[in-house]
């Protein structure tokens, strides 16, 4: 059985890759056609046009950037949305609002199809190992058909109920992601600008308590000023602003979220929005310039 895979961006291709090198039979497409090279020479089949991937995959995987995109690839509001997915499993990988999800879930099954929602945690490098860590929401019989196809994308999956469980779970997960690498950047900026030797410093942070798989991912990128994207800062910034809208609509506090969200968007605000998440050192060190 073929599995299609639209959506070959920053995360997208190394999970197509991933499926690929897994033995995967895979049918690909994205909208820049010249991201899906790779996976051409590693075997997978390049489509032409979406059509074409659900005309040849019961399963269809969507890697897309936010809503509108997805849209667009399923022609939700149109007559073309029952011909694509009528009889396939959409499997909605992205990070969209929880809200959306429940009411994309409601149109595919409107439209004879069956709907997972499958969120990752990790970034780019674990991508590429094949080390994320997928949730899962949706009908129970679609969620187990669909959990052993990511297993060459994640060393673990969770099954997080009905829709939008899994992006519920998801935003909790980077709430603490956004704070965590925020005070990693904030302590770095602190300890450098107090004169200490930056390689010392993150050193003393790797022997205790405090290290972790992120740490020990984020450090070298600061301490070499590394803004090479592996979590792209304007896309924390999205996921920033929903979780704070999910926050918000459960009449949640989120300080700290809040706090990181004015920074990520001061930092996009300066241009880094292309960088990777670290990039919020530029906008701790100008507001430290400016006398903040």
């Amino acid at each position: 059985m073929n599995l299609g895979f639209i959506g070959l961006g920053v995360m997208g291709r190394p999970m197509a890759l991933r499926l690929a090198s897994a033995g995967t039979a895979l049918v690909v497409w994205n909208r820049t056609p010249e991201r899906a090279a790779p996976l051409r020479a590693a075997g997978a089949e390049v489509a032409a046009e979406a059509d074409e991937v659900f005309a040849r995959a019961e399963v269809v995987v969507l890697m897309l950037a936010d809503e509108a995109a997805v849209d667009t690839v399923l022609g939700r509001g149109t007559p073309a949305l029952a011909a694509r997915v009528a009889g396939h499993t959409v499997v909605h990988m992205g990070t969209t609002s929880p809200e959306y999800s429940r009411a994309l879930e409601t149109d595919v099954r409107a439209a004879g199809g069956r709907y997972v929602e499958a969120p990752v945690s990790g970034s780019r490098v674990p991508a590429e190992q094949g080390r994320l860590v997928g949730m899962l929401a949706g009908d129970q019989d679609a969620v187990d058909a669909v959990r052993p196809l990511l297993a060459p994308l994640c060393r673990e999956t969770f099954a997080c109920g009905p829709v939008p469980g899994a992006l519920l779970m998801k935003l909790s997960v980077n709430l603490f992601l956004i704070t965590l690498v925020t005070g990693l950047t904030e302590a770095f900026h602190f300890a450098e600008r107090q004169g200490l030797d930056r390689r010392l410093f993150l050193d003393v942070l790797d022997a205790g308590p405090m290290a972790s798989g992120v740490s020990r991912m984020k450090a070298p990128k600061l301490r070499e000023r590394d803004f090479a994207v592996q979590a792209a800062a304007l896309d924390v910034l999205k996921n920033n602003r929903l979780i704070a809208e999910s926050a918000r609509e459960a009449h949640l506090a989120s300080p700290l979220l809040d706090v990181c969200h004015t920074l990520f968007e001061e930092a996009v605000a300066q241009g880094h929005g292309g960088e990777d998440m670290v990039a919020v050192l530029h906008a701790i060190e100008t507001r430290t310039d400016q006398g903040a």
